[in-house]
């Protein structure tokens, strides 16, 4: 078991803009939106929430008009799991991760033909970035002026962003890591648009922004995957696996308790 990951999990949700921790919980909350993959929950390591923390729980998420929601590696907290199902929670999802580190880190293959990673430099950089990233995923992350600018935050409070211009100048592909905590970062929304799949887009990104990372001191940076096809481009970049998330929540009708 990778403890780090939830470690992260929990040090990243003490930035949101308001934070509540009761019952061995904590709860991060971003009053510029509603969406459950930024407003949620993680339990501390090892905690063992009773029916009235649980209960607690949700009623701070219905006090402010949101699900209640939590993602979370459960074999960090495995009483965690049990308590929420009795309360009603439904898991979502379970994903596993994917850990690399400078020792099992293998970079990119760079020269003629291969993808030319570059860091957004404007305001518009960040706006084709997110564009693109919206299209690779299918519009289940409709691109929008909060998206750029939560790429940009990102990349302004010490994590990185990249992208791959295809010719023409089109924004290809690209994807973000955070800053790291407790010694790890979280690389995410690795995206190529439809179009340009299959040119090394996603590895290259990957590799460029894992090596920015540990050059900056990180000790691991791990990922999600979606799919067998993505866990192979990471693990040729040197990404191994480490454990499991799960995601869960409350819907609006199963209210127990």
């Amino acid at each position: 078991m990778d403890i780090s990951v939830q470690s992260f999990a929990v040090a990243h949700l003490r930035c949101r803009p308001e934070v509540v921790e009761r019952g061995g919980f904590v709860m991060g909350f971003d009053p510029g939106t509603t969406n459950p993959y930024v407003n949620y929950a993680t339990p501390v390591l090892g905690a063992e929430p009773s029916a009235e923390d649980v209960r607690s729980l949700v009623e701070e998420f219905r006090s402010r008009g949101l699900m209640p929601r939590l993602e979370f590696a459960p074999d960090s907290a495995p009483g965690v799991q049990p308590a929420l199902l009795a309360a009603g929670f439904a898991v979502e999802q379970e994903h596993e991760y994917l850990v690399c580190t400078p020792a099992t880190f293998v970079p990119a293959p760079r020269g003629e033909g291969t993808p030319v990673v570059a860091a957004p430099a404007s305001d518009e950089d960040y706006v084709a970035l997110d564009s693109a990233l919206a299209e690779a995923f299918g519009g289940e992350f409709p691109a929008s002026a909060e998206g750029a600018a939560r790429l940009r935050r990102t990349a302004e409070s010490g994590g990185a962003a990249r992208l791959v211009r295809a010719p023409g100048g089109v924004v290809a592909g690209g994807a973000m890591c955070t800053a790291p905590k407790v010694g790890t970062a979280e690389l995410a929304g690795v995206g190529t648009r439809p179009g340009f799949r299959g040119q090394g887009i996603a590895r290259a990104v990957t590799a460029e922004l894992a090596a920015t990372l540990f050059a900056r001191g990180a000790g691991s940076v791990w990922l999600e995957y979606s799919g067998e096809g993505s866990r192979r481009v990471y693990e040729r970049v040197g990404f191994r696996p480490s454990g499991t998330r799960l995601y869960v929540s409350l819907p609006a009708d199963d209210d127990r308790g």
